[in-house]
């Protein structure tokens, strides 16, 4: 099938055409060999503390011993409620190590959410962090967990700065509000516990589900997509390949180190950082709070690191905030964008104050993420999203499900490759509405190909605006109304329209005060067609977003219906 990847030409050198995910029967066994060979070095830093493969490793199989003590067998699921710190990516691997299956939660959730989340996916016990207790409190009566392990900020720190961050979290900036969960166990109790028991390895395969990984549930109902053993290590496999260009001009006496600002709960996150990290040997630097720049700018002040994925909001708003030189960002090899798209102002700042240019990457949750990247040699930023990583195939499709093949003409992005799920988790109507005969996922994103094999997003399907008939794409506009000098971020939405069906709402935050309405539609008239034109413009503080960073269209839509006259 070689020939039908016109994208092979545009790999950079050294790049496979394709990854071998055979060479793992499961995660234990690349946790295994990363654990042995990069025992001395450091896995995780965080709040100026350093934790070893080795204490990961002794951590996290005493913590599976006592899920194992528990009487939780093979396949029951284990929720994870924790921002970003060292105690998640031990979770993780005893979760696994223990032969269940990992449940990513955002920690922001409200207990309605979580408990839709915990009911959905069975979960009968939950690694939780202390500040988020009492949301599981309202709703755990509702659901079937049975276990609590409570964690606290500073439960890996060593004495006595570990209880020095717990008493401030709790005491001094109250952070963790009054909750009870009677029988929770604490973290390090559980640890001890899980010493004095027995771990027996449970025999796990490449088909065993490894991760359910909850869609954002911003276009419907969360789903859990179920990521298996083989689909994790696919996509980590591809993206150490797909790196390895840049990667490799780390010089020989550093750490391959990675900024985690992003969540871990998410997936890109969880892979592109956690578990990438794991089979590389690197460091990840854990940023527990990526919306306190100040706080992200102080940590990374101090270390030396090579790769940063994140969003284009944690870009922008990085790049503009006035620590930002207190960095040394001259050792930055390669910057991963994903989540949501960047935009071109955003990109040409981040390249002016780096040197380093975004590397833009799109995938879905279902996807493990990651199905297409810019090469990371790129130079510039380009604005699409690349071509299909290896063992990768992507086409577009049509409404009728037809392929779409006509240069430059848009069609539902479709992939397949060995990173996408194998379904969403008890929804069997779901998963077959998602996939093609010949096993292509469907995104319910819009996309054009050129001939190079270059993908560029138009949009969502969902978010596209009609404006008396024209397909107006968000993006596009969100694209040329951040260019406009004195805007710092924006969103376009579609509202009811009596003439045109549709009109384009416009949501802009403000970088300079003075900015009016009057040049923004002089903007607006100046740089794109009549029926693209913002009808409504509205100046906000902030823009309502994921904890990841995405901009919540729905949100903005929902806000202004609730407004209208009935």
């Amino acid at each position: 099938m070689t020939e039908e990847r016109v994208w092979l030409g545009s790999y950079p050198e050294g790049v496979p055409a394709d990854i071998d995910a055979s060479q793992y029967e499961s995660l234990l066994g690349l946790m295994a060999d990363s654990f042995a060979k990069y025992a001395n070095r450091t896995a995780y830093s965080f709040m100026g503390q350093d934790i070893s493969y080795a204490q990961t490793d002794v951590k996290s199989q005493a913590l599976a011993a006592y899920f194992q003590s528990l009487g939780l067998e093979k396949g029951d699921r284990v929720a994870i409620m924790m921002p970003n710190v060292p105690q998640y990516p031990v979770a993780v691997a005893a979760i696994l190590r223990a032969g269940l299956v990992v449940v990513n939660v955002n920690p922001l959730y409200t207990p309605r959410e979580l408990e839709h989340q915990l009911k959905d996916s069975g979960a009968k016990a939950i690694v939780i962090i202390e500040n988020f207790a009492v949301t599981l409190q309202k709703c755990i009566a509702e659901t079937q967990i049975e276990h609590v392990v409570l964690c606290a900020m500073g439960d890996m720190l060593s004495m006595p700065k570990g209880a020095l961050v717990n008493f401030v979290v709790r005491n001094v900036k109250s952070l963790v509000p009054d909750f009870d969960l009677p029988g929770a166990v604490q973290f390090n109790q559980a640890l001890n516990r899980g010493k004095r028991a027995t771990f027996v390895k449970p025999a796990i395969h490449s088909d065993d589900i490894a991760v359910l990984q909850y869609t954002g549930g911003t276009t419907g109902v969360s789903k859990g997509a179920m990521l298996l053993h083989r689909n994790v290590i696919a996509n980590l496999l591809q993206s150490e390949a797909w790196n390895q260009p840049v990667m490799k001009r780390v010089p020989d006496n550093e750490q391959p180190t990675s900024v985690c600002a992003l969540p871990l709960y998410h997936i890109f996150a969880f892979t592109v950082n956690m578990m990438l990290g794991l089979r590389t040997g690197g460091k990840n630097i854990l940023i527990p709070n990526p919306r306190d720049l100040p706080a992200v700018l102080k940590a990374l002040s101090t270390q030396t690191f090579h790769s940063f994925p994140a969003v284009n909001t944690l870009f922008n708003g990085l790049a503009n905030h006035p620590d930002f030189d207190t960095v040394n960002w001259k050792n930055l090899k390669v910057s991963v964008g994903g989540g949501m798209a960047v935009t071109s102002a955003v990109a040409a700042l981040w390249l002016q104050k780096t040197g380093c240019p975004i590397c833009e990457g799109y995938g879905l949750s279902e996807t493990s993420p990651s199905a297409s990247c810019n090469p990371t040699t790129s130079t510039h930023f380009t604005g699409n999203m690349g071509v299909p990583l290896p063992s990768t195939f992507m086409k577009l499709l049509d409404d009728e499900g037809h392929e779409v093949t006509e240069l430059g003409q848009a069609g539902e992005i479709a992939i397949k490759g060995p990173q996408v799920m194998a379904g969403y988790w008890q929804r069997p109507d779901e998963t077959a509405r998602s996939m093609t005969a010949d096993g292509y996922f469907k995104s319910g994103d819009i996309g054009i190909r050129d001939a190079h094999g270059f993908f560029k997003i138009i949009d969502r399907k969902k978010d596209m605006i009609l404006v008396s008939g024209f397909n107006v794409y968000p993006n596009d506009i969100e694209e040329a109304v951040s260019l406009c000098p004195g805007v710092l971020e924006c969103a376009a939405v579609g509202v009811p329209d009596e003439k045109t069906g549709e009109a384009v709402k416009l949501v802009i935050v403000k970088k300079d005060p003075s900015l009016t309405e009057v040049v923004v539609r002089e903007y607006c008239k100046a740089n794109m067609t009549g029926y693209k034109q913002p009808k409504i413009i509205e100046f906000k503080v902030e823009l309502p977003k994921t904890a990841v960073g995405k901009i919540l269209r729905r949100e903005l839509r929902d806000a202004l219906v609730k407004r209208l006259p009935t």
